[in-house]
């Protein structure tokens, strides 16, 4: 960068944890304060701060590959972002998307593909709901999860999120 552009302020993508209510500069950026992760591992599932960057329980000291080859004693765990709406009545869980990783803590390896985890997590931030790819104990795992955290969310929450964990 020349000398003198060097005192300009790049317009970069600012990820923020609190709303931005103006339309100057950081206006547009991505609001992560009403979007949490969900971790599933086993017959465990509990929410994690630490996987909005990637430093979840499971996440921590581990080497992540693209490569499913390169994790062959891997666990199934499951990422599951969570987005918070609200309307009139309060907040209710508005989005759901789950992704798939796989971790071996042994060998501190692990396969995930970030690009699919943040795609899935725009899509949850974008009210849409993807679960599909859970099987009947991590969906119940996970609306147990939802219930327990807060059971009003979960009664306003959408059918579609209702009868995807059904």
């Amino acid at each position: 960068m020349a000398e003198n552009d060097s005192s300009k302020k790049l317009n970069a993508l600012n990820i923020v944890s609190t709303r931005v209510n103006h339309k100057g500069f950081g206006a547009g950026s991505i609001d992560l304060s009403n979007v949490s992760g969900i971790i599933i591992d086993g017959d465990e599932a509990y929410l994690d701060n630490g996987t909005l960057h990637a430093k979840s329980r499971v996440e921590k000291r581990i080497k992540f590959s693209q490569d499913k080859a390169d994790v062959p004693n891997g666990r199934q765990c499951w990422i599951v972002w969570i987005a918070v709406g609200h309307s009139e009545e309060g907040a209710y869980y508005a989005g759901a998307a789950a992704c798939e990783m796989l971790i071996d803590t042994e060998a501190r390896r692990g396969w995930k593909i970030l690009a699919d985890h943040v795609n899935r997590m725009d899509r949850a931030m974008k009210r849409k709901i993807m679960l599909e790819d859970l099987g009947a104990k991590e969906k119940q795992l996970l609306k147990n999860v939802l219930i327990e955290h807060n059971e009003e969310w979960w009664h306003r929450s959408p059918d579609e999120l209702k009868e995807a964990l059904a």
